[in-house]
């Protein structure tokens, strides 16, 4: 009969095995962002659905919120969309009256877009939104706190990235 004196040791993976790791799903940081963001998005479309806003839409207003009237191609900037993407949101947002769009005088080419009275109005019933969504995350405060601040140096690390891939 024998007897182990110490903890039983896994074998060592071979060089092929471990390569073959790496192409797991559940190792891969772009899978588990990707479902931490379609979760989001679920809860996201609950909470919302109280002030009559998609989550692009709320996005768009926490821009129009914080930092006021801007250039289209401004507000493209700080929500990382093009405006392909951003015209169709800020249409159906003026559609329901939340925001209003005009060609600057200036330069026909440029778009300003600012909050309406009702837009600014909502900005109220919305308070209440980040603290249900913290609170459906599970997270402390400052776990929220940590996790934002590692996924923007993440996002600056990839974006660094690809622009030295291009350059």
């Amino acid at each position: 009969m024998s007897h182990q004196t110490g903890p039983a040791t896994a074998p060592t993976p071979t060089a092929d095995e471990a390569a073959d790791d790496l192409l797991r799903l559940d190792l891969q940081v772009c899978f588990a962002l990707h479902a931490a963001s379609r979760a989001f998005g679920s809860v996201y479309r609950r909470v919302l659905r109280d002030i009559e806003l998609t989550y692009p839409q709320y996005l768009v207003m926490l821009v129009l919120w914080e930092h006021g009237e801007m250039p289209v191609k401004k507000l493209g900037e700080f929500l990382r969309l093009d405006s392909g993407t951003l015209s169709p949101l800020l249409k159906r947002l003026q559609s329901t009256g939340l925001v209003q769009r005009e060609r600057s005088l200036h330069d026909e080419r440029s778009v300003t877009v600012r909050l309406t009275a009702e837009g600014e109005a909502l900005r109220e019933a919305a308070r209440a939104v980040p603290l249900q969504i913290i609170q459906a995350s599970g997270l402390d405060p400052e776990e929220v706190v940590d996790l934002r601040a590692r996924l923007q140096r993440l996002t600056a690390a990839l974006d660094a990235a690809q622009a030295d891939a291009e350059s």
